[in-house]
């Protein structure tokens, strides 16, 4: 029998990694050099669970532990000899970044659930730990944030870290929970991926339009060649 905690540490990792691939996707996408990607896929790799970890006043994770570090230079190297079409990456980037937001919310809130602060707070700690990398990455690419195109996005982290933090309380194994958190905040941003969901906005007719993705724009041009 596999014990929790070396399940949750092989899970750090793996978010970890789909983290810093989709900072080195975004790297590709403006057409860095190797420094650019090691320097996206870091940021982008540890920045969620590093604020998190000075907000509850414990060791930053990936100071005493290289290996993080070390897997994300790992994937940085990868996507730049792996490097495809620009159609590949962009949708490698939304699949990848889906994965990473709706396993490292659940993360998150396991360690904010670890150290005893309160299940709310534990949710908000796995909202962070899911966003704030990629709404890094998004500001260095100088992309609009999916945040800021009122995507589905902060949502399925609430929903995955919400549900975790609340199924743990009520007695719910881990194992099970996060099964469960999972599921629920993959499936609600792929439907906003595939099917276009989004929340409604703020009625005021004097504001700007909604922000669309780049890809949305990409696909509402016919006749376009696309690399």
């Amino acid at each position: 029998m596999v014990a929790p905690e070396n399940v949750f540490m092989a899970l750090d990792y793996a978010g970890v990694a789909v983290f810093a691939a989709t900072g080195a996707l975004a790297a590709a996408k403006i057409r860095g050099d190797i420094i650019t990607f090691a320097f996206f896929a870091a940021v982008t790799g540890v920045g969620g669970g590093t604020l998190r970890d000075v907000l509850l006043d414990v060791p930053v994770f990936w100071v005493r532990s290289p290996g993080y570090v070390a897997v994300c230079l790992a994937m940085a190297v990868l996507v730049w000899f792996t490097g495809g079409p620009r159609r590949w990456r962009e949708q490698a980037l939304l699949w990848l970044d889906a994965v990473g937001v709706s396993g490292y919310a659940i993360l998150g809130a396991s360690k904010a659930l670890a150290v005893g602060v309160h299940p709310l707070i534990a949710a908000i700690m796995g909202m962070l730990t899911a966003c704030f990398g990629g709404v890094i990455r998004d500001v260095l690419a100088r992309e609009p944030s999916a945040i800021i195109k009122r995507e589905i996005y902060v949502t399925a982290a609430i929903l995955g870290a919400g549900s975790y933090a609340l199924l743990v309380t009520l007695g719910v194994m881990p194992r099970y929970a996060m099964v469960i958190a999972f599921s629920a905040a993959f499936l609600l941003r792929s439907g906003a991926m595939v099917y276009g969901w989004y929340l409604p906005a703020f009625p005021d007719a004097q504001a700007p339009p909604r922000i669309r993705s780049r890809l949305s724009e990409d696909e509402s041009k016919p006749g376009e060649q696309k690399s």
